[in-house]
């Protein structure tokens, strides 16, 4: 498979993740219902990762799928599922954590 817009990797650091959020970038947010609440990255779509498989159709397949899950792992996971499905998905290198850890604003 070619490599899609989201360019030579799966996996972004956060600078460059902040900039695409700056821009309008879709994020999904596959923390559990307790953790997305408690604080996400703002505009942050919540799906939690083991309801990914039966609502993988709900995602836009027009543009870059920024997954963010605490730190990285849970996250990684669902990129390559996604990636597995033709979603154009990144992982979000840190996460939330180290987002929030960045004193970057949170949504509650």
């Amino acid at each position: 498979m070619a490599e899609q817009e989201s360019g030579a990797t799966d996996e972004i650091d956060l600078e460059t993740f902040a900039a695409a959020h700056a821009q309008g970038g879709y994020v999904l947010d596959v923390r559990e219902p307790h953790e997305y609440v408690a604080g996400h990255v703002p505009g942050a779509v919540p799906m939690p990762m083991n309801e990914v498989p039966e609502r993988v159709a709900e995602l836009p397949r027009d543009r870059v799928v920024h997954v963010i899950c605490q730190s990285g792992g849970r996250s990684r996971q669902v990129t390559d599922f996604l990636r597995g499905r033709g979603v154009d998905a990144v992982n979000v290198a840190g996460g939330t954590g180290e987002w929030a850890a960045r004193g970057w604003a949170l949504d509650r």
